[in-house]
């Protein structure tokens, strides 16, 4: 009995401490087959960061639009010209569902579902449409923590610390003390009726229809100040970064991207996706940990 117990505690561990972040830090210099060396960012991406930028934007500013109605606070900010031209982009039933609007805007969409993979718990789909290769498929949500920052009692049983090649941990669980670390800066960010980051993806429905990168199974500065709201991501820290900082991070937020399967995630080197069929399940990046 006692012995059967162990067997099971241990097989947990072992798939466990791949995200239990004091155990990485003892471990990842004993293997350096596991650590990937990439002398610059920019070698490491698959899509330019002005194509990815343009893409969300793009999706962003179609989500805006639709929902005109409950944005009208934010509206009186923005210049009479933004004005006119998000009250031009749509007519006067313009769609509401944030499906719909990315299958509109992106040719595709993409939602929670449970996985068709045995015990694998929550998986995302293409439900709509197809996803030509080199295509922003998904956000990974959560809050961005700097490689000194604590995150030891959030790393607890928890499947969802993704750790960039540069070091920077994003947690992506919508439960528990991560759900609210994540309430908490968001809610500490704001100003007013502008929102600097998106809390829906915490519920079963996220108005970014992006934010569901933590489920995909097995495998800045200029950004438009109205459509911050649908960035999933928040820093643990509130202060600004520094210069040297900010030549690494650019951006708060982080992408999945389909395309070559072994690419890693990082803060603005995006993790791609090879589904070998874009109307089945998105697989995960092997790499992800």
């Amino acid at each position: 009995m006692l012995k059967s117990w162990l067997n099971v505690l241990q097989t947990r561990w072992n798939s466990y401490k791949y995200r239990f972040v004091p155990w990485i830090a003892v471990n990842i210099c004993k293997n350096e087959r596991t650590l990937r060396q990439v002398p610059l960012c920019s070698l490491d991406k698959l899509v330019s960061d002005e194509e990815v930028l343009r893409s969300i934007t793009k999706l962003f500013r179609a989500l805006f639009s639709s929902n005109l109605g409950g944005q009208r606070d934010l509206l009186r900010m923005l210049s009479s010209s933004s004005q006119t031209n998000y009250q031009a982009a749509v007519g006067e039933e313009g769609p509401s569902d944030p499906g719909r609007v990315m299958f509109d805007t992106m040719g595709f969409a993409i939602e929670r579902r449970p996985s068709s993979l045995q015990s694998a718990g929550t998986g995302v789909f293409v439900v709509m449409g197809t996803v030509p290769k080199g295509t922003t498929v998904a956000m990974y949500p959560g809050t961005v923590y700097q490689k000194y920052e604590p995150i030891f009692f959030q790393s607890i049983c928890n499947p969802f610390i993704f750790r960039c090649i540069d070091g920077v941990l994003i947690d992506g669980n919508d439960k528990g003390i991560s759900k609210a670390v994540y309430r908490s800066c968001s809610g500490r960010d704001r100003l007013g009726p502008v929102k600097f980051s998106d809390t829906t993806w915490l519920t079963d429905e996220p108005y970014n229809p992006l934010a569901v990168g933590q489920y995909v199974n097995n495998c800045s500065n200029g950004f438009p100040i109205e459509l911050c709201q649908y960035l999933p991501n928040v820093n643990y820290r509130m202060d600004m970064p520094s210069e040297s900082e900010r030549e690494i991070h650019p951006s708060s937020a982080a992408y999945l991207r389909r395309g070559r399967e072994d690419a890693c995630l990082s803060s603005d080197a995006q993790t791609s996706l090879s589904p070998e069929d874009s109307s089945r399940e998105i697989p995960r990046c092997s790499q992800a940990i």
